[in-house]
């Protein structure tokens, strides 16, 4: 079997909001390896230039230093050597967002794209990530939750996992904290939600209503063949509102009051938009992750990627997010035209449509609707 590409990640000082993040290439260009960090993340089309995080960066073979020439604002290269070559990076990570990395005493978090430097040249490899926990006193009821597959790690724990090549191993998000875990099944697939935050949520009415939300889109779209498991990440601080689609997961923020308690039998306006938002993300799995313009096949994370066909993936998607909950039974009919109404609304009281198509506009994105 062809060597793996060997990672490692550590929330080094939590702190100074600091990961460090460690990888092992045993081939690496005898000619000097050239190491990058993303500018984007797939699914948000923006450029950020995760780059500018690296703190520092240094590179080592056999014990000994070995020189790093930076080649422009996110690639590196290594001087050349035949032996197995270790490069470490300190990364900052100050960012909440679904796109971001963040790390403080409370928790940790993270996007491939925000830590983990691409190998030139080794894109097909096979990835080993290695997640390792905070210095004591921390972390000792921290669990680690991610849709990437286990390789020694324990169900919920620290430890290694795989990864079939870079580009999966930067689509699995991951969690690691205090975790609020709650499991259920849709079509025999096991799915998990991890909720951070402070919160008295009624965890099996969540549960019992994302099957439902989950089941309504496998019905309509069936299932596909690679989905063997699936996890939605729940952020639930005081306020905020966001989500981010993965091929095996979702990364999902709202506010911990839009929740519903055990006490609660209706549907507030607050719990209909997160149902909303989960059901949106949850029918990327089709659109967007699994069915893609050829110019996001690969991905080319360096630069912009201009399609006129972000409003068939947004807008196609946003159109189904809300008519699931109706259909699965969680929202009455009346529910959804208010939300339909309120759509329309917000469509007609702008002037977009009389300046631009949707495709112009979905050209634009990258410059101009983030």
């Amino acid at each position: 079997m062809a060597e793996a590409l060997r990672y490692s990640i550590r929330p080094k000082d939590p702190a100074a909001h600091l990961y460090e993040v460690q990888l092992t290439v045993d081939t690496p260009d005898p000619y000097g390896q050239v190491f990058a960090m993303p500018a984007w993340i797939p699914g948000s089309y923006m450029i950020r230039d995760y780059a500018k995080h690296v703190v520092a960066l240094r590179a080592e073979s056999d014990g000994l230093a070995v020189g790093l020439e930076k080649l422009d604002k996110s690639r590196w290269q290594a001087a050349p050597t035949e032996r197995p070559l270790t490069v470490t990076a300190e990364i900052y990570a100050y960012d909440p967002s679904v796109r971001g990395a963040h790390v403080d005493k409370t928790h940790a978090y993270f996007n491939g794209p925000c830590v983990f430097l691409e190998v030139a040249g080794h894109e097909d490899a096979r990835c080993e990530l290695e997640i390792l926990p905070p210095g004591a006193p921390l972390g000792k009821d921290w669990r680690v939750a991610t849709s990437m597959r286990q390789k020694d790690a324990e169900l919920y724990g620290f430890g290694t996992y795989a990864a079939a090549d870079y580009a999966e191993l930067i689509d699995h998000p991951v969690e690691i904290g205090p975790l609020l875990i709650g499991e259920f099944d849709v079509r025999n697939i096991p799915h998990t939600i991890a909720i951070r935050g402070n919160t008295r949520v009624d965890i099996a009415r969540l549960c019992h209503d994302l099957q439902r939300v989950c089941e309504q889109h496998m019905t309509l779209l069936g299932v596909p063949d690679d989905l063997d498991r699936y996890l939605f990440l729940l952020h639930a601080p005081g306020s905020g509102y966001g989500g981010l689609e993965h091929r095996w997961s979702s990364s999902l923020v709202c506010a911990r009051d839009s929740l519903p308690l055990r006490s609660d039998s209706e549907v507030s306006e607050g719990y209909r938009r997160f149902l909303g938002l989960a059901s949106h993300e949850y029918f990327h799995l089709w659109n967007v992750k699994r069915m893609k313009p050829a110019v996001f096949t690969p991905y080319d994370l360096s630069q912009e990627t201009h399609t006129g066909l972000l409003c068939v993936f947004e807008g196609i998607t946003s159109y189904y997010d809300d008519l699931a909950l109706v259909r699965a039974g969680l929202i009455t009919p009346q529910s959804y035209l208010e939300l339909l109404g309120q759509t329309i609304t917000r469509v007609l009281r702008g002037a977009g449509r009389l300046r631009q198509s949707v495709e112009e506009s979905s050209f634009d994105a990258w410059t101009k609707f983030y």
